[in-house]
């Protein structure tokens, strides 16, 4: 065997810890976001909860489900793959996310508290 032969498709950058997922993890996936799929079309479709935002937050409710199910079963994320790096680094995008999210809705409400025109003429000073 030639010395390339013996190191192709080992990069260094192959971690032993690390789950790649079987075919029964593959399906399991499938299946699961089969399921998280169906259910929240059968809800819309079938017209089965009665008011629209309780119908709003449960497909939301799904779609928080179904993207764990893709990062767990697809993408192999948990708290052994790569160290646990995976994981902080999504926690960390997650905490900025939020915190992003939340201080524009801060920022916005009380700009609209504080700078509306006032329409009744008589509370001006």
């Amino acid at each position: 065997m030639s010395a390339a032969h013996d190191t192709h498709g080992h990069d260094g950058h192959h971690d032993e810890g690390a789950s790649h997922g079987s075919l029964k993890d593959y399906l399991i996936g499938f299946f699961l976001s089969v399921v998280l799929t169906a259910i929240p079309f059968w809800l819309v479709m079938g017209d089965v909860l009665a008011s629209k935002s309780a119908t709003a937050i449960v497909i939301m409710a799904f779609a928080v489900v179904q993207v764990l199910v893709h990062m767990v079963y697809f993408l192999h994320m948990n708290g052994k793959s790569e160290g646990g790096w995976n994981l902080m680094a999504l926690l960390f995008t997650l905490l900025l996310v939020v915190i992003v999210l939340a201080g524009s809705m801060w920022v916005m409400y009380h700009l609209h508290m504080n700078m509306m025109p006032v329409h009744d003429m008589r509370q001006l000073p």
